[in-house]
């Protein structure tokens, strides 16, 4: 199995993940002290997984800090640019932007560091949602896609309940049961249990 390590931050406890691959550590997703806590561990590439505030908060730091390159879906982008966002919502958070150095596309088989993983563009919670997933670890990284026992809230801008629902079903469930979903927030779970007990799913 993969090195993986996980840090959990912010004012919603949301997870990124720092996963070791053969050529350098990819970190998916900045929460809030995430550049501090992975500060002395080389970051060789930083993806994003969607734009909402506390999936990036310590992203454009991460950039500057590492000179590491930073993927995300293009409507990612725009919506960290977005800096009337978070006002519109009454929150006082900050959020630096960033651009991207590369855009992500879904496919299969894309390399990042060496190593393959399949990416599946799963809107309905955010624009530009992405799931990473590595079939040779039995590994889905969802985001704020699917979790244990619920899904991602739509009720937020661009939110839809039958897009996301349907993008799960259809993109999602399929991967083998097995399969390990290490998502945004909350405890690790499996494609097969989710399939079985997931209310929403249903």
């Amino acid at each position: 199995m993969k090195n993986i390590t996980c840090f959990t931050g912010g004012p919603v406890e949301t997870h990124s993940y720092l996963v070791s691959l053969p050529e350098g550590n990819l970190l998916i997703d900045a929460p809030e002290g995430s550049a501090a806590y992975f500060k002395e561990l080389p970051i060789s590439l930083l993806v994003l997984t969607h734009g909402h505030f506390d999936h990036v908060m310590d992203a454009a730091k991460i950039a500057s800090e590492h000179h590491c390159p930073v993927m995300m879906h293009q409507i990612t982008e725009d919506i960290v640019a977005d800096t009337g966002l978070l006002r519109r919502f009454g929150l006082d958070f900050h959020v630096e932007p960033i651009k991207a150095s590369h855009y992500l596309v879904e496919g299969p088989h894309q390399l990042f560091l060496g190593h393959s993983f399949d990416i599946f563009e799963v809107p309905g919670h955010c624009p530009g949602s992405i799931c990473f997933y590595d079939a040779a670890a039995g590994l889905l990284y969802g985001g704020d896609v699917l979790f244990a026992g619920g899904v991602g809230r739509w009720d937020l801008p661009g939110g839809d309940r039958e897009l996301l629902l349907d993008g799960i079903q259809k993109k999602l469930l399929p991967l083998p049961p097995q399969t390990r979903v290490l998502a945004g927030h909350g405890v690790e779970t499996t494609i097969g249990h989710e399939a079985e007990t997931n209310p929403y799913l249903r």
